[in-house]
């Protein structure tokens, strides 16, 4: 399912997963793929542990939901997210 993606974009979409500020809208931007399929790629990487805990983080806040956030959120991507090699949202 996930073959589509080589090994280093794989490891990005864990990552933006795990960063609170990244909302799945973004990632969808990025490699489009949505919240359950997001969630499909952490079921399959992740130890049951780890995706344990990172569902209930994502099930508790709402900001990993653009919509949800509060205004004073108004990006998605950090102060350091250019200096990332491969981003494709900062090559823009």
């Amino acid at each position: 399912m996930f073959e589509a993606f080589t090994p280093a974009e794989i490891d990005r979409i864990i990552e933006m997963a795990w960063e609170d500020r990244t909302p799945f809208e973004a990632i969808y931007f990025q490699f489009g793929l949505n919240e359950s399929g997001v969630e499909k790629m952490m079921r399959a990487h992740l130890s049951e542990k780890s995706f344990k805990m990172w569902r209930k983080r994502i099930h508790a806040g709402h900001l990993k939901h653009k919509a949800l956030r509060g205004k004073e959120i108004s990006r998605f991507k950090c102060s350091r997210q250019k200096q990332i090699t491969g981003n494709k949202i900062s090559k823009r």
